[in-house]
């Protein structure tokens, strides 16, 4: 149901020869720092035919700075194409998702304006940053912010995407994957 599978799903639609399984490294609640530290302790010496990278949405919940997000952020895109056999072609960046819409960012009392605000500081750096290295970037972002008025985007828990959302990410994807792998 996560991104990730909905994606395969979709590239499998499009008759690409491509796993059932995918390798996903990061975890929900992660950080650009986390996700590093798990690439180290995981040791992958794997090459992937396709890579996404899809981080920052925890370093704005915790209050990260943007100049260590970059910063990393730049860490992670080297290494999403070093994973992708060294072709930039085969990395697809995909946008923040604002978490401010979500039911869990009312209940917590944060702002949802300066949610939007700092998500879309952060979304700044990863697409310049990517847009420079001439990766592809997809902004699921304006979609995400549709759950504020439509709830079967946001999972039972409040807070995550749902199935749907995680659809409409593979759906605006996959044309460019499709055009990179074929």
């Amino acid at each position: 149901d996560s991104f990730p599978y909905q994606l395969v799903a979709q590239l499998k639609a499009a008759n690409l020869n491509v796993v059932s399984e995918p390798k996903i490294i990061a975890r929900t609640g992660w950080t650009t720092s986390e996700l590093q530290t798990a690439i180290r302790t995981e040791n992958l010496t794997a090459k992937f035919d396709v890579v996404t990278l899809l981080i920052g949405v925890n370093n704005q919940y915790r209050g990260d700075s943007p100049t260590q997000y970059k910063k990393e952020f730049i860490e992670l895109l080297n290494t999403a194409i070093a994973f992708a056999k060294g072709d930039k072609k085969k990395v697809f960046v995909v946008s923040i998702p604002d978490w401010g819409v979500t039911p869990f960012a009312k209940q917590s009392g944060r702002n949802a304006r300066v949610i939007a605000e700092e998500i879309d500081a952060f979304n700044a750096i990863n697409r310049a940053e990517t847009m420079a290295m001439g990766i592809s970037y997809t902004d699921i972002t304006p979609g995400s912010r549709n759950a504020a008025t439509d709830a079967t985007l946001i999972a039972a828990d409040g807070l995550h995407p749902s199935k749907k959302m995680y659809l409409d990410w593979a759906k605006n994807v996959a044309p460019a994957v499709v055009s990179a792998v074929k």
